[in-house]
């Protein structure tokens, strides 16, 4: 009887730990990249989240450490700087991988997207040096037209970045948040954990599925400048893949009523002007996806759907403003929206 005793307790145990072992969402959050992180875990109750938030934290500080221009010792910052063509830079794992998917946007787009475009960014008055109210002289958009070029960076395979021209910069804030959603969203899978949504300033990836069993839910905001941040335009269901929106809704000016937007046409020089207001891409990455909607935001409706449908495990939704102020969308071949 003894013995018998000692085999039934352990399965009493076990039975018991399966009947209460209950999921709960826990939720991390914290800041970076100029923005905010949100990270929500789905676990049972014998499963621990301790330091997650600190491992989280401390890979976040890497990538900025890597990718961020406001930094001024990353090596963003000091590849800038460095004003020799022809010299190898040397840079991390971090920095190569987030590299080579921008070649791969690069690419795609034709150079819609473009890692080298924000001295064009500056001169509109979209950067740091604050807003213009009136457009540059079209020679001084000429002039750094040719200085704007992503093919003119080498990639090589042994980690490291030469300039074709000594002037050339990068800026990969159009991706590096996708990249930092991407790392953390691998940093809770690698703690054992199946179901969770990882958001960094409105870029996500969303693993599995919610405390209730249902799908992670996700609201496209209405692309109005006058819309609340929670206002709800589209709404889509997330199940193990990357989600991210460009728009030009909120940053951008006007003058003798033309309306100028902060994302700009790396192969003119110019703001776009083509009724794209939004774009919202689904990848199995959030790197990809990031780089995609700025680039579709570029290519326009028309060559945007073809080159979203022509990728596999892409989809799109495309939202435009028609010339009476409505609203119009359009979905790429296998795009669903809940409503």
């Amino acid at each position: 009887m003894k013995k018998y005793k000692y085999i039934l307790v352990p399965i009493f145990v076990l039975l018991i730990s399966t009947a209460v072992d209950a999921q709960r969402e826990h939720l991390i959050q914290g800041r970076t990249m100029g923005t905010t992180y949100h990270v929500n875990v789905v676990a049972g109750n014998f499963q621990s989240i301790a330091g997650l938030k600190e491992t989280i934290d401390a890979r976040l500080v890497e990538i900025n450490g890597s990718m961020s221009t406001y930094q001024r010792d990353s090596e963003i910052s000091r590849f800038n700087d460095m004003k020799q063509a022809g010299q190898a830079f040397e840079i991390s794992a971090d920095f190569l991988q987030v590299m080579m998917t921008a070649k791969t946007i690069f690419e795609l787009s034709e150079g819609a997207w473009d890692g080298t475009v924000n001295p064009l960014v500056e001169l509109w008055g979209f950067g740091r040096a604050g807003p213009k109210r009136a457009p540059p002289p079209k020679q001084e958009i000429a002039a750094l037209l040719n200085n704007i070029g992503f093919e003119n960076i080498e990639i090589s395979q042994n980690a490291s970045l030469l300039k074709k021209r000594r002037s050339l910069t990068l800026d990969l804030s159009s991706i590096a948040k996708g990249y930092g959603v991407d790392q953390v969203a691998d940093i809770v899978h690698q703690a054992g954990f199946t179901d969770y949504l990882v958001e960094i300033g409105g870029e996500i990836f969303a693993s599995g599925k919610r405390q209730d069993g249902n799908m992670w839910r996700i609201g496209i905001n209405r692309p109005r400048q006058d819309a609340a941040f929670d206002e709800v335009y589209k709404v889509v269901d997330l199940y193990n893949k990357a989600f991210a929106t460009s728009g030009d809704y909120r940053n951008f000016y006007e003058v003798e009523g033309v309306r100028y937007s902060h994302i700009i046409d790396p192969r003119t020089g110019y703001p776009v002007s083509n009724g794209v207001v939004s774009v919202s891409i689904i990848a199995d990455n959030c790197t990809l996806a990031d780089g995609l909607a700025t680039a579709v935001m570029v290519m326009g409706t028309e060559k945007g759907l073809d080159l979203i449908n022509r990728l596999e495990g892409v989809e799109g939704l495309i939202i435009i403003e028609k010339p009476n102020g409505s609203l119009g969308a359009y979905y790429s071949k296998r795009f669903e929206v809940v409503q």
